[in-house]
C-alpha cells in the first residue's frame, strides 16, 4: 500500500475507533510501513504501538531513530513500556538505554525482568564505542560430542529465541569457543555425523573490548552475517549481527561527513538538534578557521610593498587561494575516505606521498598551463597586463604548480599525521586543509613573483 493511501485509512480508522479492525489492518502492514507510519502522525505512536503485537511492536521500535523511540517510551503507560522493553533484542535496548540521561536508565532498568536486567547491565557495562556495547547473548551454541542430529534438534528447541541461526557456535564445557559454522554445513552431512568430525579450528572471533569501528572492517573482509565476541580466555559472550554492523557503520560515516564538512558530528538528526547546541557545534571551526585565514592578510602585508609596484600580482590572489584550496581539499577527502573503508593504513604514508607528488605536478601544471594560456590570449584582446605579461604568466604558471603540489601533500598527509597521532582523521576537515594552505599557497606565490619579477616589476 503507498504511504498516502496508508495513511489516510489508518485516520479513518483512529476516527471510528474501532479497536479490533484497527489492529488488524497494522498487523497487516510492514514493519517498514508501521515505521513511516509513525514518522508520519507522531502524535498517533501511543496508539500505533498498543494496537500491534508486542512482537511487532519491538520490531517497528528498534529500527526508529532514538528521538522518536524516546518520545514513544515518555508517552506509553508504564505495563506498555515493560512489555516493549523485555521484548527487545538485549543489543537493542542497550542501544537505546545509553543514549538516555542516567536518571531515566535507572528507573526503565527497573522494569525489566531480572535476567534481561542483568544482561543490560552487563552490555552497558562495557566501553561505550567497544563491540561489548552492540553484542547480544541470544545465540545458538552445541558441542563438539553432539551428533548433526542432535544439533538441529537444539536448533528447532531454542532457535526461536536465537538472534541467528545462520551460524551455529560450537564451545567447550567451559564456554570456550572452538569453532563455528554455518547452518548449511550441518544440512548437508548425514544426521548421524559428529560434530567434532567437521572441525577445522579455524574461525573469527571478536574481542568485548574491540573498538566497533575495528568490527566493521572484520565483517567487510570476513563477509559473514554474525561474529562470535569472546573474552580475554576466549569464552564466547556473545555475537554481533550484520544489521548492528550496518548501523554502526552509516553512523561512522555521518560522523565523518559533519567532520569533514567542517563542524563537530551532531549527536542528533540536524532538525531535533536544539537551536543554540547546533550553533554550538559549528562556532568553534568556524572561529579557528577564521583566525587561520587571519594568517592571510598578515601574509599580503608582508608583501605589501611588492603588491604596490606590483599591483597586477593582487589579480591572481583569488586564483592562488582557491587553487591550492581545492587541490586540498580533494587529497584530503580521499584519503579519509580511503582510511575509513580500510583502504590504506598509516603505514602506507611513503606510497601515497610518492603519488600525491606526481598527482600534483600534473594537476598542477594542467592548472599552470590553463592559467599561462589565459593570461596570453587575454592580453593579445585587452592588453591588460603591459609589456611584462609574458613573465607574469609563467610566474602565475609555476606558482599554480608549486601551490597544488603543496596543496596535495598537505591535503593527504594530515589526516595520517593525526591518525598515526591518535586523532580522528576526520578533524583535518576540507576546510581546515583549505585554510592552511591559503596562507602557504600565498608565500609559494609572492616567493615565485619575486624570483621572476626582482629588478622588473618588483
Amino acid at each position: 500500500m503507498e504511504n498516502a493511501a496508508l495513511l489516510e485509512r489508518f485516520e479513518e480508522l483512529v476516527k471510528e475507533q474501532p479497536s479490533r479492525e484497527l489492529k488488524t489492518f497494522l498487523d497487516d502492514q510492514l514493519i517498514t510501513d508501521i515505521a513511516e507510519l509513525i514518522y508520519e502522525v507522531p502524535e498517533e505512536a501511543v496508539v500505533i504501538m498498543e494496537h500491534l503485537t508486542l512482537g511487532r511492536a519491538a520490531a517497528a521500535f528498534r529500527i526508529l531513530e532514538f528521538p522518536t523511540q524516546e518520545d514513544i517510551i515518555r508517552a506509553l503507560p508504564a505495563a506498555k513500556t515493560a512489555e516493549l522493553l523485555n521484548e527487545l533484542p538485549p543489543d537493542d535496548r542497550t542501544a537505546f538505554l545509553e543514549e538516555l540521561p542516567s536518571q531515566a536508565v535507572q528507573e526503565l532498568i527497573k522494569l525489566l525482568h531480572p535476567e534481561e536486567r542483568k544482561v543490560t547491565l552487563s552490555l552497558l557495562g562495557y566501553p561505550e564505542s567497544s563491540v561489548g556495547r552492540i553484542m547480544t547473548p541470544d545465540y545458538i551454541a552445541a558441542k563438539a560430542h553432539w551428533t548433526v542430529e542432535q544439533v538441529l534438534q537444539h536448533i528447532r528447541m531454542y532457535g526461536r529465541d536465537s538472534e541467528t541461526i545462520d551460524v551455529i557456535y560450537i564451545i567447550d564445557d567451559e564456554g570456550k569457543l572452538l569453532d563455528d559454522f554455518r547452518i548449511r554445513e550441518f544440512l548437508l552431512v548425514s544426521p548421524s555425523t559428529q560434530v567434532r568430525s567437521l572441525m577445522d579450528d579455524r574461525f573469527v572471533a571478536l574481542h568485548v573490548n574491540d573498538e566497533q569501528e575495528e568490527a566493521i572492517q572484520v565483517f567487510r573482509l570476513e563477509n559473514r552475517v554474525a561474529l562470535p565476541v569472546v573474552d580475554d580466555k576466549g569464552v564466547m559472550l556473545g555475537i554481533v549481527t550484520i544489521d548492528d554492523m550496518l548501523w554502526i557503520a552509516n553512523e561512522e560515516h555521518t560522523e565523518d561527513i559533519q567532520k569533514i564538512g567542517g563542524t563537530e558530528a551532531l549527536d542528533e538528526p540536524y532538525l531535533d538538534m536544539p537551536f543554540f547546541s547546533l550553533i554550538k557545534k559549528r562556532v568553534g571551526w568556524l572561529v579557528i578557521l577564521f583566525i587561520g585565514e587571519m594568517l592571510t592578510a598578515t601574509v599580503m602585508t608582508y608583501f605589501e610593498d611588492e603588491i604596490a609596484k606590483a599591483v597586477v600580482l593582487a589579480l591572481f590572489v583569488p586564483l592562488i587561494i582557491s587553487s591550492g584550496g581545492n587541490s586540498g581539499s580533494q587529497a584530503s577527502t580521499l584519503i579519509i575516505q580511503a582510511m575509513a573503508l580500510g583502504e590504506l593504513t598509516t603505514r602506507d604514508w611513503w606510497r601515497v606521498m610518492r603519488r600525491e607528488i606526481f598527482s600534483g605536478l600534473m594537476l598542477g601544471s594542467v592548472l599552470g598551463l590553463v592559467g599561462f594560456l589565459r593570461i596570453l590570449i587575454w592580453n593579445s584582446f585587452f592588453h591588460t597586463y603591459g609589456e611584462h605579461t609574458f613573465l607574469i604568466a609563467v610566474t602565475l604558471g609555476v606558482s599554480l604548480i608549486g601551490v597544488v603540489l603543496w596543496g596535495t601533500l598537505s591535503g593527504s598527509m594530515l589526516p595520517l599525521l593525526l591518525k598515526r597521532a591518535g586523532a580522528d582523521p576526520a578533524s583535518s576537515s576540507a576546510p581546515f586543509v583549505a585554510t592552511l594552505v591559503d596562507v602557504t599557497g600565498l608565500l609559494i606565490y609572492f616567493s615565485v613573483a619575486y624570483m621572476f619579477l626582482n629588478g622588473i616589476l618588483l
